[in-house]
């Protein structure tokens, strides 16, 4: 009869610090919840002196991450140094001592993802990650468990906090991105390199995870387009409030038929949309099922404690499945690991959507019917126009919203349109989600 679980963590940065934390005040309520205590044995982490606020009883920490590895009193060892070389490392080495594992490293999973699913299946031990995406969402139990009866149709996330938190601000006031990166940055909400939240690498990352739990099939992060906020400027901001839209950083998937289209980037969104009106670091996750249609998961998508949380309950999970030898009863992909199909992810030309387009322009007669000439040539309707009044020899802003246009269409018509004469600086384009008019 098992007495207890033991616990070792590796990393005791910011999620480390929350996952401790809960651990340790919240150990009756946890011991209830499992039926015996789970305990933290040992936490390794290269700095060892620092002030986490925490008391800590003695003898737990260390330099060393073997001493977790090789201790057989643990049962789960917690990765949480992320990166991807040293972390993949550690957790290739606890499976194959025997160890179950749990992570919060969205960047490992989406590009070796496949490697560790398999080297869980073949040492028979559990794999939790629910603190790779969302934070304190659970949104990857939703999809192995509470949804596990539904074919999901499509998937729309904000699940980056930074680059939500920058889009929100530049709305409310109206400021350049510039700026509120700045912001952004005294306030602790981005890094001092804040490229993978900016330029939607998080975003893809995290959207690659949730494509494989969804539909059953290997992601190649790399077949996930990528597009990132940069470019957004309160200009846009200001024209999509005249569509009644919000723009808003998205991970976007679709099952089309056999086949999956992921992509992130900037989306026009209608603003009376729940998923529209999350702000600051939230995220927000709408699945849409076949029988249960949507379900709107929201919260705090990063944190010491948000994220600890996920941690946690990942824990708990597993030391429920120990405590009734229950190993393996739900496969970490979802599916049953003999059972994954590779299905095609459709390339970005192939997409069908709503597009609006920012040409700054020379103000002179014929402008407009030679964009307008050229788009048309290329199979574009043009929905609506938005235009400034007049300022005859300077440059000003005309903006195009199409019918439901592809992608491949849009792209040749810009490459032939940005080589105009008038035309003062690369056109600005960003996709709608939502129903032709």
């Amino acid at each position: 009869m098992i007495s207890r679980v033991g616990v070792g963590i590796i990393g005791f940065g910011t999620v480390g610090t929350g996952v401790v934390k809960i651990l340790l005040e919240n150990a009756s309520l946890i011991s209830r919840r499992v039926g015996v205590p789970t305990e933290i044995v040992r936490i390794a982490d290269l700095n060892v002196t620092r002030d986490r606020g925490l008391i800590l009883p003695p003898g737990l920490l260390t330099i060393d991450a073997m001493q977790i590895l090789t201790d057989p009193s643990i049962d789960i060892v917690v990765e949480l140094i992320g990166g991807c070389d040293s972390a993949k490392r550690i957790i290739l080495e606890a499976m194959a001592a025997g160890k179950h594992v749990v992570t919060a490293n969205k960047a490992l999973l989406a590009l070796h993802g496949e490697e560790i699913f398999a080297a869980a299946s073949r040492a028979g031990v559990d794999l939790g990650f629910e603190a790779s995406v969302g934070g304190g969402i659970p949104v990857i139990q939703a999809l192995r468990e509470g949804l596990a009866a539904n074919t999901i149709q499509s998937i729309y996330g904000i699940i980056n906090g930074t680059a939500n938190y920058i889009l929100s601000r530049m709305t409310q006031e109206g400021q350049s991105f510039e700026t509120v990166l700045d912001e952004a940055k005294q306030a602790g909400y981005a890094e001092g390199d804040p490229t993978y939240d900016v330029a939607g690498i998080d975003s893809a990352h995290k959207l690659a995870i949730l494509v494989a739990l969804a539909y059953g099939t290997p992601v190649n992060v790399k077949d996930v387009y990528t597009e990132g906020i940069t470019h957004i400027t309160p200009l846009d901001i200001a024209y999509a409030k005249e569509f009644g839209c919000t723009i808003k950083l998205l991970g976007i998937a679709k099952l089309v038929g056999n086949e999956v289209e992921a992509r992130v980037h900037p989306t026009m969104l209608p603003s009376s949309s729940p998923i529209a009106q999350v702000e600051g670091v939230y995220n927000a996750i709408q699945l849409v099922g076949d029988a249960v249609g949507d379900v709107v998961l929201y919260g705090r998508g990063a944190g010491s404690m948000p994220t600890g949380s996920a941690v946690v309950g990942d824990l708990i999970g597993i030391a429920r499945n120990l405590l009734k030898g229950a190993v393996g009863r739900v496969p970490p992909t979802s599916f049953q690991q003999d059972q994954r199909r590779p299905l095609r992810m459709r390339t970005m030309e192939e997409l069908s959507s709503l597009y609006y387009l920012r040409f700054m322009v020379l103000d002179r007669p014929g402008v407009l019917s030679q964009i307008a000439g050229e788009l048309g040539r290329c199979g574009i309707s043009i929905s609506s126009v938005l235009q400034q009044g007049r300022r005859e020899g300077q440059t000003v802003p005309v903006v195009i919203k199409t019918h439901t246009a592809t992608e491949r269409d849009v792209q040749t018509a810009l490459r032939v349109i940005n080589r105009m004469a008038f035309i003062s600086e690369p056109t600005t384009l960003i996709r709608f989600e939502g129903k032709d008019e």
